[in-house]
């Protein structure tokens, strides 16, 4: 499945938000990541971060796409990652 993850976080949580994203998803734009995963990857990656935040204060939105060639992606700038999938 095709997953995008936001997040808005403390600064002092967002180095360790960042790098356990890094581990499962690219990195796209501040605070977002997406890519492919497996459901295991993502249950696992979605335990890890909400052990990181502070429910109270922090926030992360999950987009979880079943089917990615029903994804269109627009963008304008530079990229960070190369996601040739959507083209």
């Amino acid at each position: 499945m095709f997953v995008i993850i936001t997040y808005d976080v403390s600064e002092k949580r967002v180095n360790k938000v960042c790098k356990k994203l890094k581990e499962y998803l690219n990195w796209t734009q501040n605070s977002v990541f997406e890519g492919e995963m497996t459901k295991t990857q993502f249950l696992k990656c979605r335990r890890d971060l909400e052990k990181i935040i502070d429910h109270e204060t922090d926030s992360i939105y999950y987009y979880v796409v079943e089917n990615p060639k029903h994804l269109k992606k627009f963008h304008v700038g530079t990229e960070k990652a190369d996601l040739d999938m959507f083209f």
